[in-house]
């Protein structure tokens, strides 16, 4: 009977501290990734604050098997300089989220890149990360002659900093990505 209790201690001694030795420090927080079903891409003339163009893609069903829905309203016009922001929403949720609100407080793990096929379009990032590295919210977007193309904007997540400013080179998992049909006038 003695053997049997001391066994009993044993083994109860062993269990408490089997489970009071769990090492929390293995959690592993997840951070998921937002649903982005809206990019707005506004270009606003230096010359003229009241020309402004808004490039907008919306994806209405998310993840869902409609196709987004690109638009440009407004004219871009040749021979001009404009600034640029881009805002990331989720419009899923009531009211939207804005995901961009998220991309600044993570600066350092997020980059926007931008492709212009109109020859002539430069887009320079303006913004920076709190290491210095271009972020792209805010852009300048200057144009040459008339003529016709694609504008793709990329949202990555995790690219290697600094980079050589392509998406080959950034590497990192894409957040979300919208191309447009524009025309430079």
């Amino acid at each position: 009977m003695k053997k049997t209790i001391q066994t009993l201690a044993i083994a109860s001694i062993a269990l408490f501290t089997i489970t009071s030795c769990d090492n929390d420090d293995d959690v592993t927080i997840i951070n998921e990734e937002e649903v982005i079903t809206t990019v707005i891409y506004t270009l606003t003339n230096t010359a003229d604050a009241t020309d402004e163009v808004v490039f907008r893609s919306l994806d209405a069903d998310g993840e869902g098997p409609n196709d987004p829905v690109e638009t440009v309203i407004g004219d871009i016009t040749a021979n001009t300089n404009y600034t640029g922001s881009v805002q990331f929403l989720n419009e899923l949720e009531s009211p939207a989220e804005d995901i961009t609100e998220e991309v600044l407080e993570e600066a350092d793990e997020h980059e926007v890149f931008y492709n212009a096929t109109v020859n002539g379009v430069s887009i320079t990032k303006t913004d920076v990360d709190p290491d210095g590295n271009p972020l792209g919210l805010r852009t300048t977007f200057n144009t040459g002659a008339a003529g016709t193309g694609n504008l793709t904007i990329v949202l990555r997540h995790e690219p290697t900093k600094p980079n050589d400013n392509t998406l080959t080179g950034a590497g990192g998992e894409t957040d979300v990505e919208v191309t447009f049909d524009f025309q430079v006038q």
